[in-house]
């Protein structure tokens, strides 16, 4: 019902966003974009990363203590932007396939092998941070309840990386069966728990759809 009335805002749009907020708020807002299937863009001849680096640039953004994080699915741009970032760069990784980037070079590593112990140390040589999907740091038993964690953080950790798992959602749906509030997709379930166990295998941060429940129980649990 919201088609045709409002306009996809610009990056440059965001970057002043976050600027504003941080002043409203008294606290810095940050901005986490991600490099969206780079390898396609490149091949239409709409590379993403020229543009990046240069809005970044214009906005004095490219340094070390700017609140930008920058994430990709692939892993050839963001070795590519390790050489022209100050940021931080993140590889985003899924729970099955691989990175576009390989499969169209013929690269047989999966997301698997990247997540690896060797695996991260060679993601360490370009990137400050992982962020994989929630399931590859806690796997979902049979009942669909969350199982034991992985050693994903502590390899990760061990290989000198922070750690941002993907995506945390309020509804039944998304969440863990220990963690639903009824048997409605899409009723409000326990996010709070969810949460709670991810940040207790060790997490740095996640990304959810629901930023005021994860602030809130981030601050419940100091």
């Amino acid at each position: 019902m919201f088609n045709g009335h409002y306009q996809i805002p610009t990056f440059q749009e965001v970057i002043d966003l976050s600027r504003r907020l941080s002043k409203e708020l008294g606290r810095p807002v940050g901005i986490y974009p991600e490099t969206k299937h780079p390898t396609y863009f490149q091949q239409q001849g709409l590379a993403l990363e020229p543009e990046l680096v240069k809005m970044l640039n214009r906005n004095g953004l490219n340094r070390k203590d700017a609140k930008v994080f920058v994430q990709s699915f692939e892993v050839s741009n963001l070795k590519a932007l390790h050489k022209q970032l100050r940021v931080p760069l993140v590889q985003l990784t899924s729970s099955s396939g691989a990175p576009y980037d390989f499969v169209a070079a013929g690269d047989k590593r999966t997301y698997a092998d990247i997540v690896s112990r060797d695996g991260l140390r060679e993601v360490a040589t370009y990137a400050d941070g992982l962020g994989p999907s929630k399931d590859q740091v806690i796997p979902l038993g049979a009942a669909g309840k969350l199982g034991k964690p992985t050693s994903l953080v502590a390899d990760a950790h061990r290989a000198g990386l922070v750690v941002h798992p993907y995506t945390f959602r309020v509804e039944n749906t998304f969440l863990p069966a220990e963690f639903d509030s009824s048997t409605v997709a899409t009723d409000s379930g326990n996010l709070f728990g969810e949460i709670a166990a991810y940040r207790q295998a060790g997490i740095d941060g996640l990304f959810t759809d629901n930023t005021d429940i994860a602030v809130a129980q981030e601050k419940e649990a100091r």
